[in-house]
């Protein structure tokens, strides 16, 4: 009896020293955003912030515009994921359905260029950017994004793909849909599940970006983690009101998350299973 406890007490702390690891430098950036300027760059630093103050939040807002980064951020990465998960699903759809050496080559290209670290490819990006005379634009931001997130839903998209019977599609054939109809009507809704997992990391991609955001954006369309890093500057770091913008940016990506927790669940289980 007792060894059987033990052999479930075990893996049970195993994950909550896990849990603490992933948990704990956001939990100490709460604190430290909730702390007085003074007790930020104490050289006793204490965990919890005694007295607790919001005095971070407001010198944040004074310094920044952080309404109008935000908006840039969530613009740029919600337009850029709806044209990555249409692009990427379709193309998913195709390779997984139609299958030829050519789609096999497509495959390995996408995966290939998955593999390209996008620091080597960000100074051709920007000089095609600047070149067209679309740096400083929304327009900039989502095509790069959209560039980026099709590959990785292409990739993420074929397992899901894979995994739903093909009868489906036959089924709905016979009915008198043609193949795109198909895809919306009938194969769309049931791996929506897949589709909200791959949504959410593709999201998180392009709303965290920080590389391709500091090359082609400026003033008018400066993103979050672009204007957070204004407080760090060659002889000084506002680690305060820091904090608090990443607590405030955080906050979008726990509200969508908490709410489509369930869907991101049953699709990383869906797109493990092969059909």
């Amino acid at each position: 009896m007792v060894k059987k406890s033990l052999k479930r007490l075990v893996p049970f702390l195993i994950c909550l020293i896990f849990v603490f690891m992933f948990l704990f430098p956001f939990l100490f950036t709460v604190s430290t955003s909730l702390k007085q300027p003074s007790d930020v760059i104490s050289t006793q630093p204490r965990f919890f912030p005694n007295p607790i103050s919001i005095q971070n939040y407001k010198d944040m807002f004074e310094y920044l515009t952080f309404g109008k980064y935000l908006a840039n951020s969530l613009i740029a990465a919600l337009v850029s994921t709806v044209i990555s998960l249409t692009v990427g699903s379709l193309a998913a759809y195709g390779l997984s359905r139609f299958r030829s050496r050519l789609s096999s080559f497509f495959m390995y290209l996408t995966l290939m260029i998955r593999m390209i670290p996008l620091v080597c490819i960000s100074v051709p990006i920007y000089s095609v950017i600047n070149k067209i005379g679309l740096r400083d634009t929304h327009i900039a931001l989502i095509l790069v994004y959209a560039c980026i997130g099709v590959p990785f839903v292409i990739w993420m998209m074929m397992g899901f793909f894979n995994g739903i019977p093909r009868e489906l599609d036959e089924a709905a054939l016979v009915d008198g849909c043609s193949n795109l109809s198909a895809f919306f009507r009938v194969i769309v809704p049931v791996a929506m599940n897949g589709m909200a997992t791959t949504a959410i990391f593709t999201f998180l991609t392009g709303l965290n970006d920080f590389l391709f955001a500091l090359l082609i954006t400026m003033s008018g369309t400066k993103t979050v983690p672009v204007g957070l890093s204004e407080f760090l500057t060659e002889y000084n770091i506002q680690l305060g009101p820091m904090a608090a913008g990443a607590v405030l940016f955080s906050l979008p990506i726990i509200i969508i998350s908490f709410f489509i927790q369930k869907r991101i669940v049953k699709g990383m289980t869906m797109g493990a299973v092969k059909g």
